[in-house]
């Protein structure tokens, strides 16, 4: 019976310092009797868990502030240096790494470009070898690494971890990327696809902050789209949410690897705007190439983007109907291209969505392209979980130095 109540305790004293934990990082710096009043316990209590979390390094004291009577009261506040989330991003060419702090902040990150035939399994080698550089430059403890977000290319089957097979020779196709993370990282791991992660990125730091329901959209070689509804990242059923490279705009089209035909994307993905201006810019032109003559006013440039900015457009249009996202935010490599394609774009869809919602917000992507984006979305991604991210926390062995 003792040994049954000192186990009973010691639940009950583990599951009191998560829920402070899991306050804090819900609400930020908090007093005390706040504290007690919202984990309800009583206020000895709180102060008892908060005394053995401060002597762990895991809360301090945040800056004093006045209260009503004007005396200064000290707030508690989750030690921003107490863990590290791990942010992975693997697009088809690159591989990038992201480190943050429990307060968002940026510690370590790098990347590196990679064939494009490179396996999968090489490619995890590639990002731990990035990130085992970027901890022994910065001296940083891998052990306080809390957990590790992951962007992959492809639909991704939340309830397995499986990338699921969208188009044929995608190298995550069928890989249980859940388990092969977790046993190579040695941490807990979330699996996304990568321009979801995008998306959380700049919904929360980037052109999206501050707004509930954003409709990100990546322009690049692919055609994909996320969807955040008040703060919440929606996957749809099977993790196939946001494929809209994959929608028809013209049923007797050409026929697409997806299996469809007329795709969007075989109009309006890089390799279709190279292929259209081969003969006016030659076989060897790039994305750059065209972004750099349509800057400079050419008007072959400036005219196939503008047909992409309005074919997106009239897909657009379609999902603020049925959607009504406060705020659209393009990204990728063509939302470089500013105004020439998003103000065809913009039109496009005042012209084809219903009067309600045709003034919704359309504005470029705030941060950085692709991959490094992506990463910070990962780290985003397990720092959102705080219940998971508290429990994380109080596990973690040894005592910091602070």
């Amino acid at each position: 019976m003792p040994r049954t109540t000192s186990g009973s305790l010691q639940t009950l004293r583990k599951s009191n310092q998560e829920r402070v934990l899991s306050l804090l990082l819900e609400s930020g710096p908090t007093h005390r009797a706040e504290l007690a009043r919202r984990a309800g316990v009583s206020r000895t209590t709180v102060s008892t868990i908060v005394t053995d979390l401060i002597g762990r390094g895991l809360v301090v004291e945040a800056d004093a502030e006045a209260g009503a009577d004007g005396r200064a009261k000290e707030a508690l506040a989750v030690n921003p240096a107490a863990g590290m989330a791990l942010g992975l991003d693997f697009t088809f060419d690159h591989v990038w790494v992201h480190l943050a702090d429990l307060a968002r902040g940026e510690i370590a990150g790098g990347g590196r470009v990679v064939d494009v035939e490179l396996g999968w399994a090489e490619r995890i080698d590639v990002a731990e070898d990035v990130l085992g550089s970027l901890i022994a430059e910065h001296g940083l403890d891998r052990g306080r690494i809390v957990g590790a977000g992951i962007g992959l290319p492809g639909p991704i089957e939340k309830s397995t971890g499986i990338v699921s097979t969208s188009l044929p020779d995608q190298p995550w196709s069928q890989v249980h990327a859940a388990d092969e993370f977790s046993k190579r990282l040695a941490m807990p791991v979330e699996i996304e696809n990568n321009t979801r992660l995008e998306a959380v990125a700049e919904a929360y730091g980037g052109a999206g902050a501050g707004v509930g329901d954003v409709l990100y959209v990546g322009l690049s070689s692919g055609i994909a789209a996320s969807l955040i509804l008040d703060g919440r990242v929606v996957r749809g059923a099977v993790g196939a949410a946001g494929e809209l490279g994959h929608t028809s705009i013209n049923v007797d089209g050409p026929a697409c690897p997806c299996g469809n035909r007329g795709c969007l994307v075989l109009r309006a993905g890089i390799p279709a705007i190279l292929a259209s201006l081969r003969d006016h810019l030659g076989p060897k032109a790039t994305i750059d190439d065209v972004l750099a003559a349509a800057g400079a006013g050419d008007r072959a440039c400036e005219g196939v983007l503008a047909d992409v900015g309005q074919l997106t457009g009239q897909v657009l249009a379609s999902l603020c109907n049925l959607l009504n996202p406060q705020r659209i935010v393009v990204g990728g490599e063509l939302a470089q291209a500013g105004d020439a394609l998003l103000d065809p774009m913009r039109g496009a869809i005042r012209r084809y969505a219903l009067s309600l919602v045709r003034d919704v917000e359309v504005v470029p992507a705030a941060l950085d392209l692709g991959a490094r984006a992506g990463a910070v979305g990962g780290a985003e991604l397990i720092l959102g979980e705080k219940d998971d991210l508290a429990r994380t926390l109080n596990r973690l062995d040894g005592r910091m130095q602070r």
